[in-house]
């Protein structure tokens, strides 16, 4: 697994490169401070995803149906950052780690063709059942209502096919800007195994699902390289900070904060899903993208 994520890695920063050599810019700042936060706190257990798009979504730094793929390319260091974090630290059965990220990666590569063909409306629909249902979970984990799992770390065949089988349903949807995080750690504990397991299956999946998507992304489709390069640039740094020498704060009362902002984000990304826009802003955002392409 850390043969396999090292090489997406190289092929990943390949591609980076190359992109920035097509389109030379400086890493936002911006970027890389919200980027900074919000993978702080997902090595914590709060998921960067749900809050990312909120937070691009508010500051409307790119067109929506542009937020999956920007997100995707620009988490894609960060995310390799905790997948050797928790792979190489928390206990789990080999195959079902391994089989997993298999699953998600061939998940992800294909959603990166069925995202690119979407037109907005349906991405705006899954971003916005996305962030309701992230919002549901943190509220539920909160209250105490999360299934708490056992002890296991490897599962029978069934359930082991279960969690294999999901992995490759979450590895789509991760490329309409859903993350993995929530339902993997539902799954897992739902079917008895400790939460804990989850982490580096989870982490490891997002890990080489947004390294193998994010070099297709860069070389197929638009997105804000400044964005990316300032998410990667300020993302990676906050993870070894959050795992190494944080390592665990009190996050009750930030996950009401991130239930209240996600939960109205949600709704808005809803209701642009299903009123038609003006030709005006159809007409900003057409120039919006023509101007990241590459």
């Amino acid at each position: 697994m850390l043969a396999a994520l090292t090489l997406a890695t190289g092929a990943f920063l390949w591609t980076l490169v190359a992109a920035l050599r097509r389109q030379p810019t400086r890493p936002s700042l911006e970027g890389a401070a919200f980027a900074a936060v919000t993978n702080f706190f997902d090595t914590l257990g709060i998921g960067s995803f749900a809050p990312t798009t909120a937070y691009m979504k508010f500051r409307r730094l790119v067109p929506d149906e542009l937020i999956p793929a920007t997100m995707l390319a620009g988490y894609a260091i960060p995310a390799v950052a905790e997948g050797f974090v928790f792979i190489t630290t928390v206990t789990v059965d080999p195959l079902l780690l391994g089989l997993s990220i298999a699953a998600a990666v061939a998940g992800g590569l294909a959603g990166v063709t069925v995202a690119a063909r979407l037109p907005v409306g349906p991405i705006r629909l899954a971003m916005g059942l996305g962030l309701l249902v992230a919002a549901a979970t943190f509220a539920l984990s909160n209250l105490g209502l999360m299934p708490q799992g056992g002890a296991a770390t490897t599962l029978a065949p069934l359930p082991f096919a279960i969690v294999v089988v999901a992995s490759f349903v979450f590895g789509i949807l991760i490329n309409l800007g859903i993350g993995n995080f929530a339902p993997t750690l539902v799954l897992i504990s739902l079917l008895g195994m400790d939460p804990r397991a989850a982490f580096p299956i989870m982490m490891g999946s997002a890990a080489l699902m947004v390294t193998t998507s994010g070099w297709r992304i860069l070389a197929t489709r638009p997105v804000n390289l400044a964005l990316v390069l300032g998410m990667a640039l300020g993302g990676a740094p906050a993870v070894l900070v959050a795992a190494f020498i944080v390592r665990s704060l009190p996050l009750a009362t930030l996950r009401w904060g991130v239930v209240a902002i996600v939960t109205y984000a949600g709704a808005v990304m809803l209701h642009a899903a299903f009123v038609r826009r003006p030709t005006a802003e159809a007409a900003v955002a057409d120039e919006a993208r023509a101007e990241l392409s590459p």
